[in-house]
């Protein structure tokens, strides 16, 4: 069959952070003859070569090509791109990995929508992805439509034709940026880029020994030179205007104001800020003009003005400032309703430890000039901020943690000015209230087994910050029971170290407040059981009851209905004529009949038939002997750890 995808993985020395690279390719939905794989070496001193030419053995879709070290990824990617085959082409980093639909939905999704360029969802494990691009799929996304000017890794699928028709191939050499070069031409160019937002693609993974190249320290002057290029081709294939300035903007925001703000700008040695502020200011001056700074958010209006009037100092002054804002977010409700949950917060952003306060001063004028000083400084971000408050947002987003891959949340949210003791200052605050729909919150598929973190994401005045949501110290912590929902088993929960809500999907068995199910509530009569459970279930939803006695099992069909005034569900079971043989019989709780891996859920009362018909009582504790082999595989594990 003809090659959908090669796929081209430069190589160099990436030790054992290749093997999950590795295990993702081979792991393709896309059938074994459709796709290559082509490993490019770049000269690497490990034990990779032998590795790579092991699995090229073995596998007749993998391609092992060898060559001197270049220096950098450019060479050993157009060397894939020369000896690949596919319609398209994808880049992947040995160290990142591919979710397992990846090439198949990617190519797909091309193909549909004639696509030149195909961006992936990425989910960054330690490392920082465009957020935005990926809220909603885009078809058919420009630089005008769509924020695809934030995506300018070389991890895309490209149609080789395209590339060869342009002649677009990545720089070479001992250099930085050769991905902005490239993907900037690209996007540029296409006569079509489509964004798929509703699967992750691509993990970008940070190594443990923060050995990514993205992670070196590197040499300003070298790589504001590199930068210049991708600035060149913007102007090679744009006109002066509002796109080009919106386009300017992103390096002038990401490379460089966002270098010189708060924690990151004080995290660097005082001699290399300093370089890297000379070289910054040298770019700003020289390639940008008053358009592409006038876009930005107020707090990065300010450090531009800044650097474009060389003024270090105030640079540092304002970024030690800034270094003091975060954004927090605390619990104002969580419930089930209607099949899915409901979770409102409220948001603000806090300084040494208080809320952010502003006043209602002027505010909205564009920034003509430098501040004077950090105190003008300040108090025209607080003015604007107010001035803007009109667009402030707030999402959130569930965040797997195994993985790193993110959703939105539908959100609906109101904008509140709340008044202090501060006669004149007033906080800004941000009320929403979320709707997690667990058959459809993973981008539309149901949320997979696991544990995911809820995140709230605010942008308000010149900030968009990320945190946990979690309750105010000392603060009420609503609650809700876990929910069979969508053939899921869904309990929020608070994490125990930093009392975070987390979202635990189809693992809990132990927490699930099943051991508070009271005696005296159970009942069995004419061979059928009733008993109130602390699960939330929207609606009639069949179950399995488990019994189980020394090496019998039974299932006996159950139903767990909604209880009156939304106190949990009530179990009902028609307990099989074989429970009244007089034998002890354990229960457990199958919520999903018929999934494969749902783990039974144990209930905490036991049935045994007598005199009088079958009795309840409390499950038996386990045996002493059994009681001995529990704790020594508990030390055994303590001690692995």
């Amino acid at each position: 069959m003809p090659v959908k995808v090669s796929v081209i993985v430069p190589v160099y020395n990436p030790g054992a952070y290749i093997e999950d690279c590795v295990s993702s390719l081979l792991r393709q939905s896309l059938p074994p003859d459709e796709y290559e794989v082509i490993f490019v070496d770049d000269g690497s001193t490990d034990d990779t070569p032998g590795r790579l030419d092991e699995l090229a053995a073995e596998e007749p879709r993998v391609t092992v090509i060898h060559q001197e070290n270049s220096g950098w990824s450019g060479k050993p990617r157009n060397v894939g791109v020369a000896a690949s085959r596919g319609e398209y082409v994808m880049f992947v980093d040995n160290d990142d990995h591919l979710g397992d639909e990846a090439l198949e939905r990617m190519y797909d999704y091309g193909v549909a929508n004639g696509a030149d360029v195909v961006v992936g969802k990425m989910a960054g494990q330690g490392r920082g992805v465009p957020v935005e691009l990926f809220r909603r799929n885009h078809p058919r996304a420009t630089v005008e439509s769509a924020p695809l000017i934030d995506s300018l890794t070389p991890h895309k699928m490209f149609r080789r034709a395209f590339l060869d028709r342009i002649g677009l191939r990545f720089p070479e050499g001992k250099r930085r940026l050769e991905d902005h070069v490239f993907v900037t031409e690209a996007f540029l160019r296409a006569d079509n880029v489509s964004v798929l937002s509703d699967y992750v693609c691509y993990y970008h993974v940070r190594r443990d020994d923060a050995a990514n190249a993205g992670f070196q320290r590197f040499d300003p002057v070298g790589y504001f030179k590199n930068l210049r290029e991708a600035l060149d081709v913007v102007e090679r294939y744009t006109e002066p205007g509002p796109v080009r300035d919106r386009l300017f903007r992103r390096w002038l925001r990401v490379e460089m104001v966002e270098r010189m703000r708060g924690k990151r700008l004080l995290a660097m040695p005082a001699d290399y800020r300093k370089e890297m502020f000379r070289e910054i200011h040298s770019v700003v001056v020289e390639r940008f003009g008053p358009g592409v700074a006038a876009g930005l958010q107020p707090t990065q209006q300010v450090v531009a003005a800044l650097i474009a009037a060389d003024r270090f100092g105030d640079v540092e002054a304002f970024a030690e400032w800034e270094a003091g804002i975060a954004l927090k977010a605390v619990p104002e409700g969580l419930e089930w309703e209607d099949g899915t949950l409901r979770v409102s917060f409220a948001a603000e952003y806090h300084s040494g430890g208080a809320p952010l306060t502003f006043s209602a001063t002027g505010g909205g004028d564009p920034l003509q000039a430098p501040p004077k000083d950090v105190t003008e400084a300040i108090a025209w971000v607080g003015a604007d901020t107010v001035a803007r408050f009109g667009s402030a947002t707030a999402d959130l987003l569930l965040r797997q943690r195994s993985n790193a891959a993110q959703y939105f949340q539908p959100v609906q949210f109101t904008r509140e000015t709340v008044p202090t003791e501060d006669r004149g200052r007033f906080r800004l605050v941000l009320r929403a209230t979320a709707t997690v729909d667990p058959a459809q919150a993973a981008g539309g598929a149901p949320l997979a087994g696991g544990l995911w973190d809820a995140v709230v994401r605010v942008k308000l005045g010149g900030w968009t910050k990320e945190c946990r949501l979690a309750p105010a110290p000392r603060a009420e912590r609503p609650t809700a029971h876990a929910g069979v929902v969508a053939g899921r088993v869904v309990l929020p929960y608070w994490t125990a170290r930093h009392l975070t809500l987390a979202l635990d999907v189809d693992r809990a068995s132990r927490n699930l407040g099943l051991g508070r199910i009271a005696l005296e509530e159970i009942a069995v009569a004419h061979d059928r059981l009733s008993a109130p459970v602390p699960l939330y279930v929207p609606g009639d939803t069949d179950v399995l009851l488990r019994l189980t006695a020394r090496a019998r099992e039974l299932d006996a069909a159950g139903t767990l209905s909604p209880a009156p005034g939304g106190s949990g569900a009530l179990l009902t079971a028609a307990l099989p004529a074989l429970v009244m043989g007089g034998t002890t019989w354990r229960t457990a709780l199958v919520p999903v009949p018929d999934a494969t891996e749902q783990r039974p859920l144990a209930l905490p009362f036991a049935l045994r038939s007598g005199a009088h018909g079958v009795q309840v009582g409390r499950t038996p504790g386990p045996s002493v002997l059994r009681r001995l082999v529990r704790k020594a595989k508990a030390r055994l594990r303590a001690a692995r750890r």
